[in-house]
């Protein structure tokens, strides 16, 4: 539901919301098996869980502002790693305040939550894939599952621009790097980097 409340709506509900503290270990406990339960349905990747990410970490436990959690967005899309290392920056987040031990116990607790079930699943399946690799049912499921992560992607991306972008250079910004992605085949590093001199120079403000 918080999905569809205007960007005003969310930060007042923000300036309202008491952290979670992790110092307690049920409170920690209750975070990593939040991530274990999302981790079984990270379809295409750590990516499309975005927007469970951010409604955890900036509706729910009131970690983080939505720039903040996109500040973090940008830290693990740019290094270099699974899209996925944005858990583990979320849970460091989450508990850096209760001192960097905890922090780091709530990071690699995190980080290993979401990896450790999809993992086992992916490997188990496929010892077991190549069993069925001439059936039709397979060939059927894998094309059914292409269209579904696109979509998915397609609507992580809008979440993005949504809690990211906060003026009209920003916005223009964004659509033109979204052009230029799928029109030509410039590295998305240069697209950084000139996004980071714009936001660098004051050009384009979050």
């Amino acid at each position: 539901m918080s999905a569809f409340l205007p960007l005003p709506v969310l930060a007042s509900a923000a300036a309202h919301c008491q952290p979670v503290s992790l110092g307690d270990w049920r409170n920690l406990l209750a975070v990593i098996w939040d991530f274990l339960s999302l981790s079984l349905f990270s379809l295409g990747g750590g990516n499309t869980l975005l927007s469970e990410y951010h409604q955890m970490a900036v509706d729910q436990y009131c970690w983080l502002n939505s720039r903040q959690f996109a500040d973090l967005y940008a830290i693990a899309e740019a290094a270099p790693g699974p899209s996925s290392m944005l858990v583990g920056l979320l849970g460091m987040g989450a508990a850096i305040r209760e001192g960097p031990l905890w922090g780091l116990v709530s990071g690699v607790g995190a980080e290993v939550a979401i990896l450790l079930p999809s993992t086992v699943v992916m490997v188990v399946a496929s010892i077991s894939w190549n069993r069925w690799r001439d059936s039709a049912w397979r060939v059927a499921f894998e094309r059914g599952l292409g269209p579904i992560t696109l979509g998915i992607l397609f609507a992580v991306g809008l979440k993005i621009l949504r809690i990211s972008d906060h003026d009209t250079p920003a916005y223009a910004v964004s659509a033109v790097v979204c052009v230029l992605m799928l029109r030509s085949r410039i590295p998305p590093l240069w697209f950084m980097a000139v996004a980071a001199l714009l936001g660098g120079l004051g050009l384009v403000n979050r």
